[in-house]
């Protein structure tokens, strides 16, 4: 087995210091992805820094039209917090629905939006809503923090603190999910927001995107009918045992007629 020490900072400061220090380190949160990568070998950090427990990454708040929640909120409390169902019920819905219930206890929102995993839930909300990620240096809009597969614009030492989620006129999550991780083959966050429309794709391609075509057709009409025609190219998407880039570029299409039909019935 691979040899590392674990470390468990007392503060940000120290984490963010010590992480800096030491390139081959990596942070641990909820530890849904590292754990597992950990014992196939597909990882190997010199030292785990465990960020659980950090007081300035927990909380949830909603002030002057934003909700924020701490980068250590787990999976679990957003689906049962009743500030987050009021201000955008869609986050408790995919909350809720996330992997099984051992990943919606132990796994946080900052570590699914670090990871960027491209069968993770929480990329497709912030990128659908147009949120912040908020780090120990820097605000970082959601169109410019997902770079690619497993891959973000997070920096060496840079931690999520917390992301700030602006509260949408209304919003959708709709998925398709794995049989057995209940992760999302396919999964796509439909929000209105002041902003205009956004849609937002996860599960179907190598990383989160936006569905630009959709967001058009939409903006001019919230209705099945606007999108009823349209279609994500298969090229690019993902193809595994469980289903082909034709199939998923189907589902993206299915799926942004479900979320549509929800919106325009409330």
């Amino acid at each position: 087995m691979h040899s590392f020490a674990y470390v468990k900072p007392s503060s940000l400061k120290e984490a963010g210091d010590f992480l800096r220090a030491n390139p081959e380190a990596r942070p641990l949160s909820g530890g849904m992805t590292l754990i597992p990568t950990l014992k196939a070998r597909l990882a190997q950090p010199s030292h785990p820094v465990d960020l659980a427990g950090l007081n300035e990454l927990q909380g949830i708040e909603v002030k002057g039209g934003t909700l924020t929640i701490g980068a250590g909120t787990r999976h679990v409390e957003v689906a049962r917090s009743a500030q987050v169902r009021e201000a955008i019920p869609a986050l408790v819905h995919l909350a809720a629905y996330i992997g099984d219930p051992a990943v919606r206890n132990c796994g946080t929102i900052g570590g699914s939006v670090a990871n960027n995993d491209p069968a993770a839930d929480y990329p497709a909300a912030v990128l659908g809503l147009g949120a912040k990620v908020i780090t120990n240096r820097r605000e970082i809009a959601a169109d410019d923090f997902f770079t690619g597969m497993f891959s973000t614009a997070l920096e060496a030492g840079e931690i999520v603190l917390r992301i700030a989620f602006p509260v949408p006129k209304r919003a959708v999550y709709e998925k398709f999910p794995h049989p057995v991780s209940g992760y999302a083959m396919t999964g796509v966050f439909v929000a209105e927001t002041a902003g205009g429309v956004r849609v937002a794709v996860t599960g179907a391609g190598p990383g989160v995107f936006r569905w630009s075509e959709a967001e058009a057709a939409l903006g001019k009409s919230m209705a099945v009918d606007a999108v009823a025609k349209l279609a994500v190219a298969a090229d690019g998407m993902n193809e595994d045992i469980h289903a082909s880039r034709e199939y998923r570029a189907n589902l993206v299409s299915v799926l942004t007629k479900r979320a549509v039909a929800q919106i325009a019935g409330r």
